[in-house]
C-alpha cells in the first residue's frame, strides 16, 4: 500500500482506547504481535484521514473445502487520491499476500453486496436490488473461487482460470478496464467511477458481471 500511495506510512498501532501510538520498529512489532494466525491493526496515525490495515485467520470450518484462509483487510478514505490509486493499492495488497482473490468496494455498495450472503429468518439470503443470492463461504467448492464481486476485483491466475476469465468473445468490455499483474493474475474494474448502486448503470454492470461469472459465489457447479 505504501508503494501505491507514496505519502502513506503505516507506522502506528492503536491503543486499547483507539489512540494511535507510533511504532519505532513496525515490522518487528508485527512479527511479535501475530496471534491466532492474524496481525493487529496498523494505521497511518491520522485520525482525520484514517488508513488502517489488519489481518485475520478464517478457520477451515468457515472456508471452502475446509481449508483455513488468511484474510487481509484495509480501509481508506474515498477521496480523489485513493480513487486514482485504488487499483494499484488492491494489486499491491493482493499480490503481496499471494491472495486467491480480493476486491475493493465503497462502503455503501459493500453493504448491499453483504446482503447477498446474509441469512434471513426464513433461511436463505434476500439480496437487495435484484442481485443474486450467494452461497456461504464454507459452501463454495474451491478457495480460488471469489465469494462475491466488487468495484475493483483482483483475481489470481488460479481464480481467473476457475471462473473462466478472460474469454475474448465474452469479456471485451471488461478487458478495456482490466490489466494483468506480475504474477499472472488480473485486476478487473467493473465501472469507471467507484461503484454506486444507486446509479442504474453501475447496478446493471454488477448484475451483468454476476451473469457472466456464475461460479462466483458458488452459484453453479463445474
Amino acid at each position: 500500500m505504501e508503494k501505491a500511495l507514496p505519502d502513506l506510512r503505516l507506522g502506528w498501532r492503536l491503543s486499547k482506547s483507539g489512540r494511535p501510538i507510533e511504532l519505532a520498529q513496525r515490522d518487528e512489532w508485527l512479527l511479535e504481535s501475530i496471534e491466532d494466525g492474524g496481525f493487529p491493526i496498523v494505521c497511518n496515525g491520522d485520525v482525520r484521514y484514517p488508513v488502517i490495515v489488519w489481518g485475520r485467520a478464517r478457520t477451515g470450518f468457515f472456508s471452502p473445502v475446509g481449508q483455513a484462509q488468511f484474510e487481509v483487510h484495509a480501509e481508506l478514505p474515498l477521496d480523489s487520491a485513493v480513487v486514482t490509486a485504488a487499483a494499484d493499492v488492491l494489486e499491491s495488497v493482493a499480490e503481496g499476500a499471494r491472495a486467491f482473490w480480493g476486491r475493493a468496494t465503497p462502503d455503501a455498495a459493500a453493504v448491499d453486496i453483504a446482503y447477498q450472503t446474509a441469512p434471513t429468518l426464513q433461511g436463505p439470503p434476500s439480496p437487495r436490488r435484484g442481485l443474486p443470492a450467494l452461497k456461504l463461504f464454507e459452501h463454495i467448492r474451491a478457495p480460488e473461487i471469489p465469494y462475491y464481486l466488487g468495484w475493483l476485483n483482483y483475481w489470481s491466475a488460479a481464480a481467473a482460470k476457475a471462473i473462466g476469465f478472460p474469454d475474448p468473445t465474452l469479456d471485451s468490455d471488461l478487458l478495456t478496464r482490466a490489466r494483468r499483474t506480475a504474477s499472472g493474475g488480473w485486476v478487473v474494474q467493473l465501472t469507471d467511477a467507484p461503484l454506486d448502486l444507486d446509479n442504474p448503470e453501475h447496478l446493471d454492470a454488477l448484475k451483468r458481471a454476476y451473469e457472466r461469472f456464475p461460479k462466483i459465489g458458488g452459484r453453479s457447479s463445474p
